[in-house]
């Protein structure tokens, strides 16, 4: 549990991202884009190390999952969803490194239900790997995600939001052994659902 809880809270910590866009005026949306850019090539020169060469520190083994030991960890995929959302969907009249594919209010909420709703529903499951998490922690999750849209977006927009990331957060499958893991999915369903559904709505 003491490491369940270690990796809950580094998890977290990583709200600081798009945080300190919200409430610093002098953190651009350039510079998420260029950290977040550094910390996935970081994160891969770490995983291949890890995978391929064999680096044995313990914070991996503190943090990381058994599933997790063979496959690309967590915070890898983490890093990438956070930096393909950065990218993708740049906020209104914000600077940037690299042109998104359009302007639009997503990304920040996409993040911070990535880096505080999916630590917050760890934390009420058992934190064990399983197909799909218990009914009442799915609602608890939804209720956060769409606290945490709704100064961002619509409600109409950050319901939808708030339904994608409750899915990915919930819903882990596993294709021939490997967990497609919520890390990844969660920052980017939650922005392309309320990227669609400003589109339609």
């Amino acid at each position: 549990m003491n490491d369940e809880i270690a990796r809950r809270l580094v998890h977290a910590s990583t709200s600081a991202i798009p945080l300190s866009y919200v409430f610093l005026a002098e953190v651009t949306w350039r510079a998420v884009q260029l950290f977040l850019g550094v910390a996935v090539l970081g994160a891969l020169g770490l995983e291949i190390v890890r995978l391929y060469v064999g680096l044995d520190w313990a914070i991996f083994d503190r943090l990381t999952r058994s599933y997790e030991q063979e496959n690309l960890a967590g915070y890898f995929l983490g890093a990438v969803g956070l930096a393909v959302v950065a990218v993708a969907f740049t906020p209104p009249g914000a600077e940037y490194l690299v042109v998104g594919l359009t302007e639009s209010p997503v990304a920040v909420p996409a993040m911070l239900m990535l880096t505080i709703a999916d630590p917050f529903s760890g934390l009420l499951g058992s934190g064990e790997l399983r197909p799909a998490k218990q009914t009442w922690v799915l609602l608890a999750t939804f209720g956060l995600c769409l606290l945490l849209a709704a100064p961002f977006v619509a409600t109409p927009v950050a319901v939808i939001g708030a339904v994608a990331a409750t899915l990915a957060d919930g819903i882990k499958p596993i294709v021939r052994g490997y967990v497609i893991d919520d890390n990844l999915t969660i920052p980017i369903g939650a922005a392309v659902a309320m990227e669609a559904a400003l589109t339609v709505l």
